[in-house]
């Protein structure tokens, strides 16, 4: 076959490690490693049903939960078996954390340990597996704090505890009709396709960018009765088109799998509301902080666009907990920070309301 003229992700690392001549090749490396994480999965989903991969894990027959209280798929099982066994071994993680493991992974003895800590999604919208709708595996590469690098003690839950601005790198596998990388190292976001006859990662998508304006958006609208005022807000007024305050008619979508809902809107805008709401007082969310909501946040400002939780920037959250939840919007900057304007403003009262006020489907 002719040579391609694309860069390989290997040759884009190696651009990108020139920028730092004292660089030492294990960041690269350990994206490699993810990476190729990321082609044994790709290659699992496809064959679906013929490698016997679809279902619930049965844990000897007995069904099984992560720590989330999920029941577990066996790709869920098999995805993060990947992860672990591929990376454990290069000597350039100190420990490694993953929505299927309660506690950190720790390195095993006779494995050298290195400087990063990797968090993962293995497989993010499993529950459309079985109906062969897109899925993915979302990533964040952390800095090891430096006592633990200079002692090589085990990781804690605190290690891990660091703010989404202080990722190293962050991005998501996307399994569809292509498989696709989307990566940041911290110098915007880069796409890459695998070629199914090279094996290889392609730089297909150079410099990936979140246009600030959409007509767009994505939400749960079952959950509709238990939005607050301010997503209810926003909601509405999208939905009342170009006779209401917005002046435009919205489409809105809904996916189920946030790296599918995440890679849309990489490619045409749109912005995501999985917002905090009082379905149950206990969950201040549904999305996990640092292994969903800050890699995507990451992305999405690597990009031009924005990340929130609808009163603050995702990136600036302090973890508290190592499977924290947290509410998450993103998408394109003008949206997102409207919604964050609607949080930010006084509460409405009745008083405020006209008596023959519009009112909609999602409106109590």
């Amino acid at each position: 076959m002719p040579l391609s003229k694309r860069f390989t992700l290997t040759q884009y690392l190696i651009e990108e490690r020139r920028r730092f001549p004292s660089a030492s090749g294990d960041f690269n490396a350990l994206i490699l490693d993810v990476a190729l994480a990321c082609k044994a999965i790709a290659r699992a989903v496809a064959f679906g049903e013929l490698g016997g991969v679809l279902g619930n894990h049965d844990a000897d027959a007995g069904g099984s939960v992560n720590v989330q209280g999920e029941t577990q798929k066996k790709l869920d099982v098999l995805s993060n078996e990947y992860f672990v066994r591929l990376n454990q071994w290069g000597g350039h993680l100190a420990g490694m954390a993953s929505e299927e493991m309660e506690d950190p992974s720790q390195i095993p003895a006779q494995n050298p340990r290195g400087k990063y800590l990797l968090v993962f999604d293995p497989l993010d919208g499993s529950s459309n597996i079985d109906v062969n709708v897109s899925v993915g595996s979302i990533f964040s590469i952390l800095r090891a704090p430096q006592d633990v690098v200079d002692s090589g003690r085990d990781v804690t839950e605190a290690d891990f505890f660091q703010t989404g601005a202080s990722q190293a790198a962050a991005g998501y596998a996307l399994y569809g009709p292509t498989t696709m990388l989307v990566l940041s190292v911290g110098n915007g976001v880069a796409g890459f396709t695998l070629d199914p006859n090279l094996g290889e990662f392609m730089l297909t998508h150079p410099d990936l960018q979140v246009p600030a304006a959409t007509q767009e958006f994505a939400i749960n609208a079952s959950n509709s009765r238990f939005w607050e005022a301010p997503v209810k807000r926003y909601v509405d007024e999208c939905l009342a088109g170009k006779t209401g305050p917005r002046g435009k008619d919205f489409n809105m979508r809904w996916i189920a799998s946030m790296v599918a809902e995440a890679h849309r809107i990489l490619m045409r805008g749109g912005v995501f509301l999985y917002p905090r709401d009082n379905k149950d007082a206990s969950k201040p969310g549904r999305l996990r902080l640092l292994y969903e909501a800050n890699p995507i946040g990451f992305i999405m400002e690597q990009a031009g666009g924005r990340a929130s939780t609808g009163r603050q920037a995702m990136l600036g959250v302090q973890p508290t907990s190592l499977h924290q939840r947290i509410g998450l919007v993103f998408g394109s900057k003008n949206e997102v920070e409207r919604i964050e304007r609607y949080h930010a403003e006084p509460a409405r009262t009745d008083s405020e309301t006209p008596l023959f006020a519009e009112r909609s489907l999602f409106r109590d």
